[in-house]
């Protein structure tokens, strides 16, 4: 039997998306009754076919997403980020990135973004199916009151 961990780990894709705000909010509302820290992830790369980039710079793509997981930290949380909140940009493809950050985690957190009511996202979908600890798949609020208004059925 594994040790339980000191201080647990919960990390959250963050994309900027209502639904990942909406995650960030969730990992915000566990990581006290856990004792949790909150790792907050932007993952970031290079588009495909844009090799001109790597020769010219890819610093544009990195700064794109500093600014999306700013933006998503202060909606989620407000201007004043908690002390259990880390921010964390990783360059990679987002499903990779979180499917290796769960192997140290307690939990990891994402949000959903696929289309239609029975279909995840790419990357919800990896995370669900390949991440090493549980996780919390998080629809947008927007989604979740369409649908009891029964604009979704």
């Amino acid at each position: 039997m594994d040790a339980p961990e000191e201080h647990p780990r919960i990390v959250v894709g963050v994309d900027g998306s209502d639904a990942s705000i909406a995650a960030l909010r969730a990992a915000g509302d566990l990581a006290g009754p856990l004792g949790a820290t909150v790792e907050a992830w932007a993952c970031w790369d290079v588009p495909p076919g844009y090799g001109l980039y790597l020769v010219v710079g890819i610093e544009g793509f990195e700064y794109a997403a500093r600014q999306s997981l700013e933006q998503a930290l202060a909606d989620a949380f407000g201007p004043e980020l908690p002390a259990f909140v880390h921010p964390r940009l990783v360059r990679g493809k987002a499903s990779e990135q979180l499917i290796e950050g769960s192997r140290n985690s307690s939990l990891l957190i994402v949000g959903r973004r696929g289309h239609g009511s029975l279909v995840l996202g790419s990357v919800s979908s990896a995370c669900v199916s390949h991440a090493h600890c549980p996780v919390l798949v998080v629809h947008a609020p927007e989604e979740a009151a369409h649908r009891k208004s029964g604009g979704g059925q």
